[in-house]
Protein backbone atom coordinates (compact mmCIF):
# COMPACT_ATOMS: atom_id res chain seq x y z
CA UNK A 1 0.00 0.00 0.00
CA UNK A 2 3.22 1.99 0.92
CA UNK A 3 3.62 2.61 -3.34
CA UNK A 4 0.22 3.49 -3.49
CA UNK A 5 -0.36 5.80 -0.34
CA UNK A 6 2.07 8.38 -1.83
CA UNK A 7 0.18 9.31 -4.81
CA UNK A 8 -2.70 11.72 -5.38
CA UNK A 9 -5.80 11.06 -8.02
CA UNK A 10 -8.49 11.63 -8.70
CA UNK A 11 -11.39 10.91 -11.03
CA UNK A 12 -13.59 13.34 -12.83
CA UNK A 13 -16.93 11.99 -14.05
CA UNK A 14 -19.23 14.49 -15.76
CA UNK A 15 -23.03 14.19 -14.98
CA UNK A 16 -25.30 12.54 -18.06
CA UNK A 17 -23.06 14.39 -20.08
CA UNK A 18 -24.61 14.13 -23.34
CA UNK A 19 -27.93 14.78 -21.70
CA UNK A 20 -26.76 17.67 -20.17
CA UNK A 21 -25.41 19.77 -22.45
CA UNK A 22 -28.59 19.25 -24.52
CA UNK A 23 -30.56 20.31 -21.44
CA UNK A 24 -28.06 23.27 -20.63
CA UNK A 25 -28.99 24.16 -24.71
CA UNK A 26 -32.47 24.01 -24.35
CA UNK A 27 -33.59 24.96 -20.27
CA UNK A 28 -37.42 23.91 -21.20
CA UNK A 29 -35.86 20.25 -20.93
CA UNK A 30 -35.00 20.60 -17.29
CA UNK A 31 -37.91 19.22 -15.52
CA UNK A 32 -38.26 16.46 -18.47
CA UNK A 33 -36.88 12.76 -18.56
CA UNK A 34 -33.99 12.94 -21.48
CA UNK A 35 -31.80 10.49 -23.25
CA UNK A 36 -29.58 10.92 -26.34
CA UNK A 37 -29.35 7.71 -28.22
CA UNK A 38 -31.11 6.39 -31.52
CA UNK A 39 -34.99 6.02 -32.29
CA UNK A 40 -36.85 3.08 -31.09
CA UNK A 41 -37.47 1.97 -34.64
CA UNK A 42 -33.84 1.46 -35.43
CA UNK A 43 -33.18 -0.89 -32.68
CA UNK A 44 -30.66 1.46 -31.65
CA UNK A 45 -29.78 2.00 -27.62
CA UNK A 46 -29.09 5.26 -25.54
CA UNK A 47 -26.01 6.77 -25.36
CA UNK A 48 -27.32 8.38 -21.56
CA UNK A 49 -30.39 9.65 -19.93
CA UNK A 50 -30.62 12.17 -17.25
CA UNK A 51 -31.36 11.44 -13.99
CA UNK A 52 -35.22 12.21 -13.85
CA UNK A 53 -35.10 9.08 -16.84
CA UNK A 54 -33.24 7.14 -14.58
CA UNK A 55 -36.14 7.33 -11.52
CA UNK A 56 -38.32 4.81 -14.66
CA UNK A 57 -35.08 2.73 -14.82
CA UNK A 58 -33.67 4.14 -18.00
CA UNK A 59 -30.35 3.81 -18.18
CA UNK A 60 -27.59 3.57 -20.59
CA UNK A 61 -26.63 1.53 -23.26
CA UNK A 62 -30.12 -0.07 -23.04
CA UNK A 63 -32.31 -0.42 -25.92
CA UNK A 64 -34.26 2.84 -26.98
CA UNK A 65 -37.40 0.86 -27.61
CA UNK A 66 -37.52 -0.59 -24.19
CA UNK A 67 -36.27 2.55 -22.29
CA UNK A 68 -39.38 3.93 -24.07
CA UNK A 69 -41.43 0.95 -22.69
CA UNK A 70 -39.93 2.00 -18.56
CA UNK A 71 -40.84 5.68 -19.80
CA UNK A 72 -43.32 6.38 -22.12
CA UNK A 73 -42.70 10.48 -22.39
CA UNK A 74 -39.05 9.70 -22.31
CA UNK A 75 -37.61 12.72 -24.89
CA UNK A 76 -34.77 11.09 -27.07
CA UNK A 77 -32.48 13.52 -28.34
CA UNK A 78 -30.21 12.80 -31.54
CA UNK A 79 -26.55 12.19 -30.95
CA UNK A 80 -24.39 15.29 -31.59
CA UNK A 81 -21.23 14.62 -31.11
CA UNK A 82 -19.20 17.28 -32.44
CA UNK A 83 -20.49 19.44 -30.19
CA UNK A 84 -19.70 16.96 -27.00
CA UNK A 85 -16.49 16.59 -29.02
CA UNK A 86 -16.26 20.71 -28.65
CA UNK A 87 -17.41 20.99 -25.03
CA UNK A 88 -15.01 17.69 -24.25
CA UNK A 89 -11.88 19.96 -25.26
CA UNK A 90 -12.53 22.82 -23.09
CA UNK A 91 -13.31 20.45 -20.18
CA UNK A 92 -9.63 19.08 -21.17
CA UNK A 93 -8.43 22.27 -21.24
CA UNK A 94 -9.32 23.20 -17.43
CA UNK A 95 -7.82 19.63 -16.48
CA UNK A 96 -4.37 20.69 -17.67
CA UNK A 97 -4.76 23.80 -15.34
CA UNK A 98 -3.90 22.50 -12.90
CA UNK A 99 -1.96 19.02 -14.31
CA UNK A 100 -0.34 17.61 -17.17
CA UNK A 101 -0.58 14.30 -15.86
CA UNK A 102 -4.31 13.75 -17.62
CA UNK A 103 -5.99 10.86 -18.97
CA UNK A 104 -8.73 10.90 -20.76
CA UNK A 105 -11.04 7.91 -20.62
CA UNK A 106 -13.75 9.06 -23.08
CA UNK A 107 -15.30 12.25 -23.34
CA UNK A 108 -16.86 12.61 -20.36
CA UNK A 109 -14.31 11.12 -17.62
CA UNK A 110 -10.55 11.40 -17.32
CA UNK A 111 -8.14 10.44 -14.71
CA UNK A 112 -5.50 13.54 -12.89
CA UNK A 113 -2.44 12.42 -11.16
CA UNK A 114 -2.10 16.05 -8.73
CA UNK A 115 0.46 14.31 -6.19
CA UNK A 116 3.03 16.82 -7.36
CA UNK A 117 0.58 19.69 -8.16
CA UNK A 118 1.44 23.04 -7.00
CA UNK A 119 -2.25 24.41 -6.52
CA UNK A 120 -3.79 24.76 -3.58
CA UNK A 121 -1.09 23.97 -1.63
CA UNK A 122 -1.29 20.27 -2.93
CA UNK A 123 -4.49 19.35 -1.46
CA UNK A 124 -6.21 17.14 -4.08
CA UNK A 125 -9.09 17.46 -2.56
CA UNK A 126 -9.54 21.10 -3.07
CA UNK A 127 -8.03 20.80 -6.51
CA UNK A 128 -10.67 18.53 -7.53
CA UNK A 129 -13.37 20.84 -5.89
CA UNK A 130 -11.60 23.91 -8.08
CA UNK A 131 -12.09 21.78 -11.19
CA UNK A 132 -16.10 21.09 -10.48
CA UNK A 133 -16.72 24.90 -10.07
CA UNK A 134 -13.98 26.11 -12.93
CA UNK A 135 -16.20 23.33 -15.29
CA UNK A 136 -19.83 24.67 -14.01
CA UNK A 137 -18.57 28.32 -14.07
CA UNK A 138 -17.20 27.87 -17.92
CA UNK A 139 -19.43 25.23 -19.66
CA UNK A 140 -22.17 25.47 -16.92
CA UNK A 141 -22.41 21.82 -16.72
CA UNK A 142 -21.60 19.61 -13.15
CA UNK A 143 -18.87 17.28 -12.47
CA UNK A 144 -18.48 14.30 -9.76
CA UNK A 145 -15.60 13.59 -8.89
CA UNK A 146 -13.32 10.93 -6.71
CA UNK A 147 -10.15 11.49 -4.34
CA UNK A 148 -7.65 8.65 -3.39
CA UNK A 149 -4.45 7.16 -3.96
CA UNK A 150 -5.04 5.40 -7.28
CA UNK A 151 -7.26 4.76 -9.96
CA UNK A 152 -9.50 1.97 -9.21
CA UNK A 153 -10.37 3.94 -5.36
CA UNK A 154 -11.05 7.15 -7.43
CA UNK A 155 -12.91 6.21 -9.89
CA UNK A 156 -14.97 4.50 -7.27
CA UNK A 157 -15.37 7.24 -4.89
CA UNK A 158 -16.52 9.12 -7.92
CA UNK A 159 -19.89 7.48 -7.88
CA UNK A 160 -20.38 7.56 -4.47
CA UNK A 161 -21.92 11.16 -4.20
CA UNK A 162 -23.48 11.66 -7.53
CA UNK A 163 -24.82 13.74 -9.37
CA UNK A 164 -22.41 17.08 -8.46
CA UNK A 165 -20.88 15.17 -5.54
CA UNK A 166 -17.40 15.14 -4.14
CA UNK A 167 -16.00 11.57 -2.25
CA UNK A 168 -12.83 10.94 -0.74
CA UNK A 169 -11.11 7.64 0.20
CA UNK A 170 -8.39 8.63 2.44
CA UNK A 171 -5.47 6.19 2.70
CA UNK A 172 -6.34 5.90 6.48
CA UNK A 173 -9.78 4.77 5.97
CA UNK A 174 -9.44 2.68 2.46
CA UNK A 175 -9.04 -0.86 4.58
CA UNK A 176 -12.43 -0.22 6.14
CA UNK A 177 -13.71 1.32 2.66
CA UNK A 178 -12.87 -2.07 1.10
CA UNK A 179 -14.20 -4.61 3.35
CA UNK A 180 -17.74 -2.83 3.52
CA UNK A 181 -17.67 -2.56 -0.44
CA UNK A 182 -20.00 -4.70 -2.76
CA UNK A 183 -17.76 -6.47 -4.87
CA UNK A 184 -20.13 -5.72 -7.65
CA UNK A 185 -18.53 -1.69 -7.44
CA UNK A 186 -14.81 -3.13 -8.51
CA UNK A 187 -13.78 -1.91 -11.94
CA UNK A 188 -14.44 -4.66 -14.55
CA UNK A 189 -16.62 -6.97 -12.88
CA UNK A 190 -19.75 -7.05 -15.30
CA UNK A 191 -22.85 -9.20 -14.49
CA UNK A 192 -21.54 -12.50 -15.12
CA UNK A 193 -18.44 -12.07 -12.69
CA UNK A 194 -20.84 -10.66 -10.37
CA UNK A 195 -23.20 -13.41 -10.85
CA UNK A 196 -20.18 -15.93 -9.81
CA UNK A 197 -19.12 -14.26 -7.40
CA UNK A 198 -22.25 -14.20 -5.77
CA UNK A 199 -22.97 -18.16 -6.59
CA UNK A 200 -19.71 -18.58 -4.45
CA UNK A 201 -21.58 -16.54 -1.59
CA UNK A 202 -19.09 -13.32 -2.37
CA UNK A 203 -20.96 -10.19 -1.74
CA UNK A 204 -18.46 -8.15 -0.60
CA UNK A 205 -14.83 -7.39 -0.62
CA UNK A 206 -14.88 -8.67 2.97
CA UNK A 207 -15.86 -11.84 2.02
CA UNK A 208 -13.39 -12.16 -1.08
CA UNK A 209 -10.10 -11.16 0.81
CA UNK A 210 -10.92 -14.16 2.88
CA UNK A 211 -10.42 -16.06 -0.31
CA UNK A 212 -7.15 -17.11 -1.10
CA UNK A 213 -5.43 -16.22 -4.40
CA UNK A 214 -5.09 -19.79 -5.32
CA UNK A 215 -8.94 -20.23 -4.94
CA UNK A 216 -9.64 -17.46 -7.12
CA UNK A 217 -7.35 -18.37 -10.12
CA UNK A 218 -8.71 -21.72 -9.79
CA UNK A 219 -12.63 -20.34 -9.31
CA UNK A 220 -11.81 -17.72 -11.97
CA UNK A 221 -8.99 -17.27 -14.61
CA UNK A 222 -5.50 -16.63 -13.70
CA UNK A 223 -5.70 -12.64 -15.04
CA UNK A 224 -8.89 -12.43 -13.33
CA UNK A 225 -7.98 -13.99 -9.99
CA UNK A 226 -4.91 -11.86 -9.97
CA UNK A 227 -7.24 -9.17 -10.65
CA UNK A 228 -9.72 -9.52 -7.85
CA UNK A 229 -7.34 -10.27 -5.35
CA UNK A 230 -6.31 -6.77 -5.69
CA UNK A 231 -8.67 -4.69 -6.25
CA UNK A 232 -10.56 -6.11 -2.87
CA UNK A 233 -7.82 -4.80 -0.97
CA UNK A 234 -7.75 -1.47 -2.87
CA UNK A 235 -4.64 -1.78 -4.06
CA UNK A 236 -3.91 -0.79 -8.10
CA UNK A 237 -0.32 0.07 -9.41
CA UNK A 238 -1.64 1.67 -12.91
CA UNK A 239 -0.10 4.94 -13.84
CA UNK A 240 -1.97 7.48 -14.87
CA UNK A 241 -0.67 7.75 -18.63
CA UNK A 242 -1.31 10.96 -20.63
CA UNK A 243 -0.49 9.75 -23.62
CA UNK A 244 -2.80 6.27 -23.45
CA UNK A 245 -2.31 4.68 -26.94
CA UNK A 246 -5.60 2.52 -28.37
CA UNK A 247 -5.31 -1.32 -27.99
CA UNK A 248 -8.01 -1.85 -30.09
CA UNK A 249 -10.36 -0.52 -33.18
CA UNK A 250 -13.28 -1.51 -34.61
CA UNK A 251 -16.70 -0.67 -36.32
CA UNK A 252 -20.41 -2.20 -35.92
CA UNK A 253 -24.13 -2.25 -37.01
CA UNK A 254 -27.17 -3.25 -35.30
CA UNK A 255 -30.11 -4.38 -37.07
CA UNK A 256 -33.52 -3.00 -37.36
CA UNK A 257 -34.18 -7.01 -37.20
CA UNK A 258 -32.70 -10.14 -36.10
CA UNK A 259 -30.70 -11.51 -39.41
CA UNK A 260 -30.09 -15.33 -39.78
CA UNK A 261 -26.01 -16.01 -39.84
CA UNK A 262 -25.24 -16.96 -43.09
CA UNK A 263 -23.29 -16.76 -46.13
CA UNK A 264 -25.57 -13.47 -46.67
CA UNK A 265 -23.66 -11.88 -44.17
CA UNK A 266 -21.09 -11.49 -46.46
CA UNK A 267 -22.44 -8.34 -48.05
CA UNK A 268 -22.52 -6.76 -44.41
CA UNK A 269 -18.83 -7.79 -43.80
CA UNK A 270 -17.92 -5.94 -47.01
CA UNK A 271 -19.88 -2.99 -45.67
CA UNK A 272 -18.06 -3.15 -42.02
CA UNK A 273 -14.57 -3.72 -43.34
CA UNK A 274 -14.65 -0.33 -45.77
CA UNK A 275 -15.70 1.63 -42.71
CA UNK A 276 -13.23 -0.35 -40.84
CA UNK A 277 -10.49 0.72 -43.01
CA UNK A 278 -11.55 4.40 -43.11
CA UNK A 279 -11.31 4.58 -39.29
CA UNK A 280 -8.19 2.94 -39.30
CA UNK A 281 -6.61 5.46 -42.15
CA UNK A 282 -8.28 8.64 -39.94
CA UNK A 283 -6.73 7.11 -36.60
CA UNK A 284 -4.47 4.82 -36.84
CA UNK A 285 -2.96 3.96 -40.38
CA UNK A 286 0.48 3.17 -39.25
CA UNK A 287 0.01 0.78 -36.70
CA UNK A 288 0.69 -2.88 -36.85
CA UNK A 289 -1.79 -5.13 -35.91
CA UNK A 290 -1.84 -8.39 -33.58
CA UNK A 291 -4.83 -10.00 -34.91
CA UNK A 292 -8.91 -9.31 -36.49
CA UNK A 293 -11.56 -10.19 -35.08
CA UNK A 294 -15.46 -10.17 -35.69
CA UNK A 295 -18.31 -9.89 -32.96
CA UNK A 296 -21.61 -10.90 -33.22
CA UNK A 297 -24.58 -10.11 -30.67
CA UNK A 298 -27.30 -12.79 -30.78
CA UNK A 299 -30.93 -12.74 -30.29
CA UNK A 300 -30.50 -13.45 -26.74
CA UNK A 301 -27.89 -10.71 -26.21
CA UNK A 302 -25.13 -13.20 -25.58
CA UNK A 303 -22.21 -11.51 -27.32
CA UNK A 304 -19.38 -13.83 -29.42
CA UNK A 305 -16.13 -13.17 -30.38
CA UNK A 306 -13.73 -14.99 -32.57
CA UNK A 307 -10.37 -13.83 -33.41
CA UNK A 308 -7.34 -14.50 -35.17
CA UNK A 309 -3.71 -13.82 -35.39
CA UNK A 310 -2.87 -11.43 -38.18
CA UNK A 311 -0.02 -8.73 -39.51
CA UNK A 312 -2.13 -7.29 -42.13
CA UNK A 313 -6.04 -5.89 -42.27
CA UNK A 314 -6.91 -8.71 -44.47
CA UNK A 315 -10.68 -9.26 -46.00
CA UNK A 316 -10.13 -12.86 -46.28
CA UNK A 317 -9.33 -13.36 -43.23
CA UNK A 318 -12.39 -11.67 -42.17
CA UNK A 319 -14.33 -14.54 -44.27
CA UNK A 320 -12.64 -16.94 -42.36
CA UNK A 321 -13.71 -15.66 -39.44
CA UNK A 322 -17.17 -15.18 -40.29
CA UNK A 323 -17.74 -18.67 -41.82
CA UNK A 324 -16.50 -20.48 -38.96
CA UNK A 325 -19.21 -18.32 -36.96
CA UNK A 326 -22.03 -19.39 -39.42
CA UNK A 327 -20.45 -23.12 -38.66
CA UNK A 328 -21.12 -23.18 -35.62
CA UNK A 329 -24.95 -22.83 -36.20
CA UNK A 330 -26.03 -19.40 -33.71
CA UNK A 331 -29.28 -18.98 -35.97
CA UNK A 332 -30.60 -15.59 -35.40
CA UNK A 333 -28.27 -12.64 -34.67
CA UNK A 334 -29.04 -8.61 -33.96
CA UNK A 335 -25.97 -7.46 -34.60
CA UNK A 336 -22.54 -7.69 -36.13
CA UNK A 337 -19.15 -6.30 -35.64
CA UNK A 338 -15.11 -5.94 -36.93
CA UNK A 339 -12.16 -4.75 -35.46
CA UNK A 340 -8.71 -5.18 -34.83
CA UNK A 341 -6.13 -5.16 -32.16
CA UNK A 342 -2.88 -3.76 -32.11
CA UNK A 343 0.72 -4.82 -31.32
CA UNK A 344 2.17 -3.66 -27.99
Amino acid sequence: MLSNAIRKIIHIDMDCFYAAVEIRDNPSLADKPVAVGGSAEDRSVLCTCNYIARKFKVRSAMATAYAKRLCPDLIILPVNIQKYREVSEIIRAIFLEFTPLVEPLSLDEAYLDVTNSPHYQGSATLIANAIRQKIFDTVHLTASAGVSTNKLLAKIASSWKKPNGLFVIRPENIDTFMKNLPVDELYGVGKMTAKKLHELGLKTCSALQAMSLIELINHFSEKRGYRLYEQCRGIDNRQVEPNRIRKSLSVEQTFKNDIVMDSQCLVILHELYDSLLAKLKRHSENRPIKNQCIKIKLSDFKIVTLERSSQTVDFSLYENILFELIGRSYGKIRLMGVGVHFSE
